[in-house]
């Protein structure tokens, strides 16, 4: 079954200026000690978008020191909590001035959805951070009630020097993810980005210095997980890191933690997140929103809900219409405002998924739709869609992060919970019916960090989002992601003659 395949990148389209491709350390931007540079490509046709600084370990160590620095003498923990928050207010309102530009640059790195970039993901970005602004003068301790004759209290102190790692699918979104919680705690941070999207970070840090943060407060350091990434997680002097991305590397960031400083980890790692659609749904909201789930951002979303469930009543309809509408879902170049799905993030990306989907097929799946490459060039892949997928098959067991559905069947509330539960993930999932009892039960018995009832992707900077089990742990989003950056210490003083106790 033919997808509309809208293929290849806009011949007319004239490429932007890119403004920053150097480190950016103490405030300033600077090339790397060793003077390297590596290619950043564009995955519409895998051409070079620009060439950008290599850091390693004697960058992050000139970042680590400069924040450190910071932390230890600069201004930025030593303002109040409002003054950071006005100036993470100022930063906000530079991001809303260059949305256009910013969304480019994620589409030309990461091969997102320009119009999507326009209206969500920067525009989410300046929300996120107005959002840990307003909180950044509401960090409280507490006054204890101790047993014997002393005065007690609890102080919420800032962590230090914190290292984040970001991926390349959400590269903006994670940036602020993780920065704006650390800046509204009063730390001091390094960022790796993905060394696949490096540029908006890099254009994040200007516009940082622009609103008055302090030198050494941001730092971004481009380069590699294996050389810069592994080089900030084993630093003696970062006292805590935040990383987003695959579980194998995941336990490498612990490890190395574990064998430097002991330093505080928070992970957010894979995911198969399912969706369960009982045969009370709608069954065309539950296509669409069944569609969204695994095929928005070519699925590479760790929330993707690549595992659907449908009772037996309505699966026959819901198979036949799910099929129906793939082939109304537009792959093709990520600039057009009528495309749905751009390429994958890079060649690498583009042949594990086209490997699951023979995986698929091998393991007998029966393939609905897609399964092929789209157009001449760049990393284009149809939307793909399994029937007869067992809980055993890789394509049900496996992140895949890309655009391939696992379509099942269930009978009972209680197989669905436990073919749900049948997973080392657990970030996510979806819910869909009309009763209500329905999904309390299954929503208090899905072991996922976040539980969506007929919706999805329904994300809030107040609602905290991480995972369970092999998903990782601490949480982003809400007011949890605050505590991830703080320390508490009790400070407890002898009292003499009072009153009351």
């Amino acid at each position: 079954m033919a997808n509309h395949c809208n293929g290849n990148s806009g011949g007319a389209f004239k490429m932007p200026e890119i403004k920053f491709t150097k480190l950016f350390i103490n405030g300033q931007f600077v090339d790397s000690v060793s003077g390297k540079t590596f290619e950043t490509r564009d995955p519409r046709t895998g051409e070079v978008i620009a060439k950008v600084a290599e850091g390693d370990k004697e960058d992050v160590d000139l970042a680590v020191k400069a924040a450190r620095e910071a932390f230890d003498h600069g201004k930025w923990p030593r303002m109040s909590g409002y003054e950071r928050g006005r100036l993470m207010m100022k930063f906000a309102d530079l991001i809303e001035e260059h949305i256009e530009e910013l969304a480019m640059l994620d589409s030309l790195d990461a091969g997102k959805l320009l119009k999507m970039g326009k209206s969500m993901d920067i525009p989410h970005c300046a929300n996120m951070l107005r959002y840990y602004a307003g909180a950044a003068d509401k960090i409280h301790g507490e006054t204890l009630k101790l047993s014997s004759q002393c005065q007690g209290y609890t102080l919420k102190e800032p962590i230090g020097v914190v290292g984040h790692i970001i991926p390349w699918n959400f590269p903006s979104t994670m940036f602020f993810l993780k920065v704006s919680p650390a800046l509204a705690a009063g730390c001091t941070m390094v960022v790796k980005p993905a060394e696949q999207t490096p540029l908006s970070a890099l254009y994040f840090a200007h516009l940082a210095k622009q609103a008055g943060i302090p030198d050494g407060t941001i730092n971004v350091v481009n380069g590699f997980g294996a050389t810069a990434g592994a080089a900030l997680c084993s630093h003696m002097d970062v006292d805590k890191i935040s990383f987003t991305g695959s579980t194998e590397v995941g336990r490498l960031v612990m490890e190395a933690a574990a064998r430097s400083n002991l330093k505080p980890v928070s992970l957010e790692l894979g995911g198969k997140s399912p969706i369960i659609i009982f045969d009370d749904a709608d069954v065309d909201m539950a296509v669409d929103l069944a569609q969204k789930a695994i095929f928005y951002n070519k699925g590479e979303i760790c929330v993707a809900g690549s595992r659907i469930y449908v009772q037996e009543g309505i699966y026959d309809e819901f198979v036949k219409k799910a099929a129906e509408s793939a082939k109304g879902w537009v792959v093709g170049d990520p600039l057009d405002p009528d495309v749905h799905q751009g390429p994958q993030i890079d060649k690498k990306q583009f042949e594990k998924v086209l490997q699951y989907i023979e995986h698929g097929k091998r393991e007998g799946a029966t393939l609905l739709t897609g399964g092929k490459p789209c157009g001449e060039k760049g990393f284009y892949i149809e939307p793909t869609i399994f029937t007869d997928v067992k809980e055993d098959m890789k394509i049900a067991q496996d992140e895949i992060f890309g655009p391939v559905m696992s379509l099942m069947k269930f009978q009972t509330i209680e197989e669905a919970i436990e073919k749900a539960n049948a997973t080392r993930y657990g970030l996510a999932a979806g819910v869909l019916t009309k009763d209500l009892d329905i999904a309390n039960r299954v929503s208090r018995s899905v072991r996922a960090g976040t539980i969506w009832i007929n919706c999805y992707f329904a994300f809030d900077p107040d609602a905290p989002f991480g995972g369970f089990k092999m998903s990782g742990f601490g949480r982003d989003y809400g007011l949890n992601a605050i505590e991830k950056y703080l320390q508490v210490k009790s400070v407890v003083t002898p009292l003499y003659s009072s009153p009351w106790l």
